[in-house]
């Protein structure tokens, strides 16, 4: 112990104070959180408002848009589900768009395609031509779900990295929110105006974020890549907490482009564009194999994000209720609106966790409550829809394991998925390999959207609440196994985590490891060393 009290040891101005040890200073003084950096996450995180408004105001229009139309079952899956699948067109341009000219402008460009296509759908005579509305307007929300955690990541520090890029998902839960009350209000208009309303009031959000982008950065790794090591510069003295923090974050953005760090503004300038050249090749032809580990986590993590249920339980809420007991279409709706309210309060918990608990803990204790309150859900609305009396306990236990769902699902399986995979690709590939998550995202969403109705005609409703059991049974294990920590560390440092999948067991092995390594050179503390020691005893027993 002497030894290490040594190599702590922090001098005082007074010789006859005893010696202070780093242990004396803990816990650590927390860094301020980047005022600058915040305002950009907010602004560019509002493009994700779109979706969620478009989630959660289409579960109630739904209603209206059926009775008004005279469309069938089917079609309102359709109506419901298909924007999803519209999307991928969007996330699929918007990797090589942002790319080519910048993630700020293509912010832009997301909020300009969703405002054509709310006022479409606002202004929609009959289903083919609400179908175009809904058709524009998934390719921009393509476009926002892509951009706005790609960019949120690479203007935020390392520090609050988990917190910042969270911000896309609590804008979701609020557009969500915003939808819920927006059905609740628009529903005392008359039938024809009512639901009309609802749609085409989403363009407000997108004119808010065509003005506000303006007064955002370009991101500092897009600017490298494109040779502007100055502008790159700049933006990075306006987002990191000091100038040394600053030159750190280009240093290693700057290796990780592959550029030499003597390389000076005016000579790279001229020698070194990227605009996304290659990047699919090295993405699915040939990829590495920590590539490749990266894209079994981002794909895996989006497919199941989606698999478990959520986006059935958001979009189909009113007939969910309906299920379990509620008749009203006004209760339905209010019912619906403490659906987006519990949404939205744990997302809001989950932002200030992901910086201090890590990635992996949220997503499994998430995945975990998940699990428990979909088989709750499954075993009350089968009990209801076999019994031919009403069950008071059954239809308040129903109602109270959506609102358990959707929370759990908000404090980590919701954020989580944008976070991890915004932030573990590669510099040159993350914004074409971002856009795969979110195309594989909106596939499992828009399917599940346009299968639900018929899924529980076929099943009963209480079977695919147990099949969303089984579904998310089987995410907590592919998490658990194939999912590295990423908390606290740079985005140029995480490549070092992939192309392992055996990294839990050997990161165990290590730590163990490490610990006995400890304890035979006396250099632990005596909880560890009591703890290790009976570990220590046995084997030697």
């Amino acid at each position: 112990m002497a030894s290490l009290g040594a190599d702590t040891t922090v001098s005082t101005t007074h010789a006859d104070q005893p010696p202070k040890t780093l242990a004396d200073f803990d816990p650590p003084q927390k860094p301020k959180r980047n005022k600058f950096a915040f305002a950009c996450a907010i602004l560019a995180s509002m493009t994700s408002i779109l979706l969620g408004y478009d989630t959660g105001v289409m579960s109630g229009a739904a209603i209206y848009i059926q009775k008004d139309l005279k469309i069938s079952d089917v079609q309102v899956e359709v109506i419901v589900g298909i924007i999803n699948i519209y999307s991928l067109l969007g996330s699929a341009a918007a990797g090589r768009t942002s790319d080519w000219i910048g993630r700020r402008y293509t912010i832009v460009v997301a909020g300009a395609i969703f405002l054509v296509g709310a006022l479409l759908m606002g202004f929609a005579t009959n289903y083919a031509f609400l179908m175009v509305g809904r058709f524009v307007a998934g390719i921009g929300v393509g476009y926002a779900l892509m951009i706005a955690p790609v960019y949120t990541a690479e203007v935020s520090p390392a520090s609050s990295r988990g917190f910042l890029t969270s911000f896309p998902e609590v804008f979701i839960n609020g557009g969500v929110l915003l939808g819920y009350v927006s059905n609740y209000a628009f529903s005392k208009f008359p039938l024809q105006l009512g639901w009309r309303l609802m749609l085409g009031i989403s363009a407000v959000p997108s004119v808010m974020l065509g003005v506000g982008v303006l007064a955002m950065p370009e991101s500092p790794r897009w600017l490298v890549l494109q040779g502007r090591l100055g502008d790159a510069r700049k933006v990075l003295d306006k987002i990191s907490d000091s100038k040394e923090e600053a030159a750190i974050r280009l240093a290693d953005i700057k290796e990780a482009a592959g550029i030499p760090q003597e390389c000076n503004d005016d000579i790279f300038q001229v020698q070194k564009r990227s605009h996304g050249e290659g990047v699919w090749k090295e993405l699915l032809l040939h990829p590495t194999p920590a590539v490749r580990h990266i894209l079994i986590c981002a794909l895996g993590i989006h497919f199941f994000q989606q698999a478990s249920g959520i986006d059935s339980v958001v979009l189909y809420s009113p007939r969910i209720f309906e299920k379990a007991g509620i008749t009203s279409d006004n209760d339905k709706l209010l019912a619906t609106v403490a659906v987006g309210f519990a949404k939205t309060i744990f997302i809001l918990v989950a932002t200030f966790l992901l910086d201090r608990i890590g990635r992996r803990p949220l997503i499994l204790s998430s995945v975990g409550g998940m699990i428990l309150s979909l088989a709750t859900l499954g075993i009350c609305l089968t009990v209801i829809d076999h019994s031919h009396t009403k069950i008071p306990w059954a239809i308040g236990l129903a109602i109270t394991t959506v609102l358990s769902f959707v929370a759990f699902f908000s404090i980590g399986m919701g954020p989580i998925p944008w976070v991890y995979s915004s932030e573990i690709f590669p510099l040159r590939l993350r914004a074409q390999g971002a856009s795969m998550g979110v195309a594989m995202n909106r596939v499992i969403s828009g399917t599940l959207g346009m299968t639900f109705i018929s899924l529980y005609k076929a099943m009963t409703i209480g079977g695919v609440f147990f099949l969303y059991t089984g579904i998310t049974t089987v995410a907590w294990l592919f998490f658990y196994t194939v999912y590295p920590e990423t908390q606290g560390k740079t985005l140029e440092e995480i490549q070092g985590l992939f192309g392992n999948l055996n990294w839990l067991r050997d990161s165990q092995r290590k730590k163990r490891d490490t610990q006995l390594n400890d304890i035979s050179n006396g250099n632990t503390d005596d909880s560890s060393s009591v703890q290790l020691g009976g570990v220590s005893n046995t084997k030697t027993k």
